[in-house]
């Protein structure tokens, strides 16, 4: 059986084999976005890192609006189902502080 390597291809997983050659792209038509800003999911231990968050807060301190915080109680009881659904459910990063 050929080894796998998945390659993300405008926003679907594909699947490639060894014998099966990737696409160029042309460099010039790609174009960026400068407003886009990468949407974060942090989850945060109740204790230490929620705490902090909270203490930034209060000192009237200001974090991305696209940084959302989830409180655990403990995040060494996070599963990585909960991690995985959010990339499934489009976050572009996941933060695990604790």
């Amino acid at each position: 059986m050929p080894k796998r390597h998945y390659v993300h291809l405008s926003g679907d997983l594909k699947i490639m084999t060894k014998q099966a050659k990737p696409r160029k792209q042309d460099v010039s038509s790609i174009e960026v976005l400068d407003e886009w800003e990468p949407e974060i999911l942090a989850f945060a231990c109740h204790y230490c890192a929620f705490a902090a968050a909270d203490l930034a807060g209060v000192m009237r301190l200001s974090y991305p609006t696209n940084v959302k915080i989830i409180r655990l109680p403990c995040t060494g009881k996070l599963d990585n189902f909960h991690i995985l659904r959010a990339f499934e459910k489009g976050v572009d990063g996941v933060f695990v502080a604790g």
